[in-house]
Protein backbone atom coordinates (compact mmCIF):
# COMPACT_ATOMS: atom_id res chain seq x y z
CA UNK A 1 0.00 0.00 0.00
CA UNK A 2 1.55 3.56 -1.54
CA UNK A 3 0.43 6.28 0.53
CA UNK A 4 0.39 9.51 -1.39
CA UNK A 5 -0.47 12.58 0.99
CA UNK A 6 -3.93 14.10 0.78
CA UNK A 7 -4.24 13.91 -2.83
CA UNK A 8 -4.62 11.15 -5.11
CA UNK A 9 -1.85 10.41 -7.50
CA UNK A 10 -2.08 11.89 -10.61
CA UNK A 11 -4.73 9.63 -13.13
CA UNK A 12 -7.20 8.56 -10.12
CA UNK A 13 -10.13 10.35 -8.65
CA UNK A 14 -10.99 9.13 -5.28
CA UNK A 15 -14.51 9.22 -6.36
CA UNK A 16 -15.21 9.83 -9.66
CA UNK A 17 -19.21 10.29 -9.21
CA UNK A 18 -19.10 12.74 -6.98
CA UNK A 19 -20.29 16.23 -7.59
CA UNK A 20 -18.58 19.42 -6.47
CA UNK A 21 -21.60 21.71 -4.70
CA UNK A 22 -21.18 25.32 -4.32
CA UNK A 23 -22.03 27.48 -1.08
CA UNK A 24 -23.26 30.75 -1.29
CA UNK A 25 -20.43 33.03 -0.30
CA UNK A 26 -22.77 34.83 2.41
CA UNK A 27 -22.71 31.19 4.18
CA UNK A 28 -18.71 30.37 3.78
CA UNK A 29 -17.47 33.63 5.95
CA UNK A 30 -19.19 34.27 9.28
CA UNK A 31 -20.25 38.28 10.05
CA UNK A 32 -17.12 40.32 11.26
CA UNK A 33 -19.35 41.24 14.26
CA UNK A 34 -19.20 37.84 15.06
CA UNK A 35 -15.52 37.40 14.70
CA UNK A 36 -15.51 39.99 17.16
CA UNK A 37 -17.34 38.42 19.80
CA UNK A 38 -15.57 35.28 20.35
CA UNK A 39 -13.08 35.66 23.50
CA UNK A 40 -10.89 32.78 24.39
CA UNK A 41 -11.13 31.92 28.39
CA UNK A 42 -8.28 30.49 30.60
CA UNK A 43 -8.83 29.27 34.23
CA UNK A 44 -6.09 27.47 35.91
CA UNK A 45 -7.41 25.01 39.21
CA UNK A 46 -6.38 24.88 42.40
CA UNK A 47 -4.79 22.32 41.88
CA UNK A 48 -2.94 23.52 38.42
CA UNK A 49 -1.51 26.28 40.68
CA UNK A 50 -0.29 23.97 42.81
CA UNK A 51 1.67 22.12 40.28
CA UNK A 52 2.80 25.12 39.14
CA UNK A 53 4.36 25.97 42.44
CA UNK A 54 5.65 22.82 43.07
CA UNK A 55 7.52 22.61 39.81
CA UNK A 56 9.36 26.22 40.42
CA UNK A 57 10.65 24.71 43.63
CA UNK A 58 12.14 21.72 41.66
CA UNK A 59 13.43 23.66 39.56
CA UNK A 60 15.68 26.01 42.32
CA UNK A 61 17.12 22.40 43.68
CA UNK A 62 20.32 21.53 42.31
CA UNK A 63 20.42 18.48 39.93
CA UNK A 64 23.35 17.00 41.92
CA UNK A 65 23.72 16.56 45.30
CA UNK A 66 27.62 17.37 45.56
CA UNK A 67 28.04 16.70 49.24
CA UNK A 68 27.07 13.39 48.68
CA UNK A 69 28.90 11.87 45.86
CA UNK A 70 32.11 13.56 47.54
CA UNK A 71 30.97 11.57 50.73
CA UNK A 72 31.17 8.38 48.13
CA UNK A 73 33.99 9.17 47.01
CA UNK A 74 36.21 9.78 50.06
CA UNK A 75 34.92 6.34 51.21
CA UNK A 76 35.50 4.80 48.24
CA UNK A 77 38.94 6.10 48.34
CA UNK A 78 39.40 5.49 52.30
CA UNK A 79 38.33 1.66 51.39
CA UNK A 80 35.26 2.63 53.89
CA UNK A 81 32.50 2.29 51.41
CA UNK A 82 29.87 -0.59 52.44
CA UNK A 83 27.11 -2.00 50.37
CA UNK A 84 24.13 -3.69 52.00
CA UNK A 85 23.48 -6.70 50.16
CA UNK A 86 20.25 -7.42 51.92
CA UNK A 87 19.06 -3.45 51.17
CA UNK A 88 19.98 -3.99 47.23
CA UNK A 89 17.88 -7.32 47.09
CA UNK A 90 14.82 -5.82 48.90
CA UNK A 91 14.55 -2.90 46.61
CA UNK A 92 15.51 -5.24 43.40
CA UNK A 93 12.44 -7.56 44.84
CA UNK A 94 10.00 -4.41 45.50
CA UNK A 95 10.56 -3.39 41.65
CA UNK A 96 9.57 -6.96 40.23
Amino acid sequence: MKIHGNKPPDGQEINPGAQKVSRPHAQSKPAKSEKAKSVDIVEISGEGKKVAELMSALEQLPAVREEKISAIKEALKSGTYHVDSSKIAQKILDEL
